[in-house]
């Protein structure tokens, strides 16, 4: 064969690759450095939904991309730790969710930044806008606090003598805190008592008053989501029942581990949007320039084995609203 023609045959099949594959050569695939500030175990659904989108957009792993995992699981003092390890391994994107995405903005302004959950990113100061975010931070709001009042209205549809709302949150999570006296307002001015139970790690669930509501009273447990709590929902759903209290969520995840009610966004979709903010940023898209994205279904999700434990009927206008019963 000549030169010429090898060039030409060379280059015609450069040509039909993938783009992520034609990007990555020749040298070291294109990195993202995935935060989770959780557990693997916590986070598996969500992963697979990141993953996933990102094989249908043509990143396979360890093929056109690489991708370092780091757990934090729950303890927020990691966060800034991994970041710097992401800094160290100069990975060209960080994926993360936003009480984590706050602490790696502050170890880097260059690596672009996607979370793919933030219930208050501008609040957060992780954008200026949601428009035009602008710096290196970029990903999906999950609206959570904005959802306060229609978490209770369905809560006093189940418990019409609904008087008391205990609001547990992780003390140690400012997003948390303040979506907390959110709801403490909110349950305010319905007319509800709240009390706040505040831990900081998971063994201060024992020492948390899951007190069994009074004769003359009717309460509920609100539980704010943050990664130290979804790790320990299984324990929470254990107390809470153990107490009688019906419970309610932003994410179905405490649902499948025995918690009542969940009214949110699907994470799982929330995840599989961030990898196609991960896609625009590989293919030379700045973070500043992507709109942060936000929700526009939200699932009502219900355990109807909890509620006959707690013997609770659900009534069927409740039953005919809710996205999915388990069984």
């Amino acid at each position: 064969m000549k030169r010429r023609e090898f060039i030409g045959l060379l280059g015609g099949a450069a040509a039909s690759w993938p783009l992520p594959a034609r990007a990555q050569q020749p040298g070291k695939l294109p990195t993202i450095g995935f935060l989770g500030a959780a557990t693997p175990a916590a986070w598996s659904a969500w992963t697979a939904g990141f993953v996933g989108r990102l094989g249908q957009l043509g990143w396979i792993e360890n093929r056109t991309v690489a991708i370092e995992y780091r757990w934090a699981e729950g303890r927020t003092e990691r966060y800034g730790e991994i970041a710097s390890e992401f800094a160290r391994l100069k990975v060209d994107v960080i994926v993360t969710v936003g009480s984590a995405a706050v602490a790696v903005k502050q170890v880097t302004s260059v690596i672009p930044i996607v979370f793919a959950v933030a219930p208050d990113p501008l609040g957060t100061g992780l954008v200026t806008s949601l428009s035009r975010p602008g710096g290196n931070v970029t990903g999906v709001s999950n609206q959570s606090a904005d959802l306060a009042d229609k978490r209770l209205e369905i809560l006093r549809e189940l418990l019409p003598r609904l008087r008391r709302l205990l609001i547990l949150a992780n003390a140690g999570n400012p997003t948390s805190m303040r979506e907390l006296h959110e709801i403490e307002t909110t349950a305010r001015k319905l007319g509800l008592e709240a009390a706040t139970l505040e831990i900081r790690r998971a063994d201060d669930l024992e020492q948390v008053a899951f007190e069994p509501p009074g004769a003359s009273v009717t309460s509920a447990l609100y539980a704010v989501s943050d990664p130290l709590v979804i790790a320990s929902r299984a324990r929470i759903n254990t107390l809470a029942q153990a107490a009688r209290l019906p419970t309610m969520y932003a994410v179905r995840d405490y649902v499948d581990a025995g918690g009542l009610m969940s009214y949110g966004p699907n994470y799982a979709n929330l995840f599989s949007r961030a990898g196609d903010f991960v896609d625009k940023i590989l293919r030379g898209a700045k973070p500043g320039d992507l709109p942060v994205e936000q929700p526009t279904k939200f699932e009502l999700v219900i355990n109807l084995k909890t509620a006959k434990a707690l013997g609770l009927e659900l009534s069927p206008s409740l039953l005919t609203r809710a996205d999915e019963v388990i069984e």
